[in-house]
């Protein structure tokens, strides 16, 4: 039995919203519960950055959260997809654009994503799973924003492109 077999038994393919939308609810809410802090992916990522470069506040936990995501990623993109071989990622992207396009975009988009984070104060998980549970204004705010912006996105990429994307 290979890896991918095994963890294909464990974890299907897509679990219909459902079921996860109230199970991720519930660990939010649950969580803030018992640790008094919101489940934001990017505070992980500070800490881990901490952690690394020996500088600032770093809490274990949220280490190993980011090491968590990373490695979940990682499982499923490498072992739970039909296609052999290894998996870059943006792939539709890449079959759509030139090379020369879709470095910089992805790098520019990176940046911004980053920046983005740092000046609302945290990220789209943050924000829009944590902090609307938390009912802060704030947070709501951002959520709205970002799913107008990313709404906007798609459909500029989507007539751009022709479809393709």
């Amino acid at each position: 039995m290979t890896i991918g077999i095994a963890l294909g038994a464990i974890l299907p393919q897509q679990v219909s919203w459902y079921i996860l939308g109230p199970i991720l609810g519930a660990v939010t809410i649950g969580f803030f519960r018992v640790m008094n802090q919101p489940l934001g992916a990017s505070g992980a990522y500070v800490h881990t950055k901490n952690l690394v470069l020996r500088t600032g506040h770093k809490t274990t936990w949220r280490v190993w959260y980011f090491v968590g995501l990373a490695m979940g990623g990682f499982i499923v993109t490498q072992f739970l997809q039909d296609s052999q071989g290894f998996r870059k990622g943006f792939d539709a992207f890449r079959n759509a654009a030139p090379l020369w396009l879709v470095i910089p975009t992805i790098f520019f988009g990176g940046i911004l994503i980053g920046y983005g984070a740092k000046l609302g104060g945290g990220c789209t998980s943050g924000h829009g799973i944590c902090g609307t549970a938390q009912r802060s204004k704030s947070s709501i705010a951002a959520t709205i924003t970002f799913m107008t912006s990313a709404v906007v996105t798609t459909g500029l990429v989507r007539l751009i492109s022709g479809g393709k994307l």
